[in-house]
């Protein structure tokens, strides 16, 4: 399981354009050069999170984008299904066909982990990833989302 750069650099251009956009439309070549991302590759990002409407584009002189809502408002796991990154741990693409058409063995499992991803990504808002990079900053420890205790069965 793993997320690609895809997934990746949505999330890190996104949150540049939510510390960056109150002022007014960010464009795509200051988060390029800002980040160290391919400005073709933005386009093509941006592309698919303007149609998902999770940005605006603003066209003509001192355009670029912004955010079609705020922030808090924004998921995580949004902006990574919005530019068609997959969540999935199975080999089946979860179509459940594995193991010669059937699930396999482990299929729930890996089932249930796409499901954790999701939930974990989804319970993370684009606000605290900006809130944790200002506090950071500030040399504030950033904010982070607590775990459950994992609870270890002794035999």
């Amino acid at each position: 399981m793993r997320l690609t750069t895809k997934g990746r650099f949505a999330v890190t251009a996104m949150v540049d354009l939510a510390m960056r956009g109150g002022r007014g439309p960010v464009t795509l070549a200051g988060i390029s050069e800002r980040q160290s991302i391919s400005l073709s590759y933005l386009e093509q990002l941006f592309g698919k999170l303007r149609r998902n409407g999770i940005v605006d584009s603003v066209r003509g002189p001192g355009g670029g984008y912004c955010l079609a809502r705020p922030s808090a408002k924004i998921s995580i796991a949004e902006i990574v299904v919005a530019v068609d990154e997959p969540l999935d741990a199975t080999n089946c693409g979860e179509r459940g066909n594995c193991h010669d058409g059937e699930p396999c063995i482990t299929h729930d499992l890996w089932m249930g982990l796409n499901e954790k991803i999701y939930e974990y990504l989804a319970a993370v808002s684009l606000q605290q990833l900006v809130d944790s990079q200002v506090n950071s900053k500030a040399g504030i420890s950033p904010v982070t989302l607590t775990k459950s205790p994992v609870k270890h069965v002794v035999m």
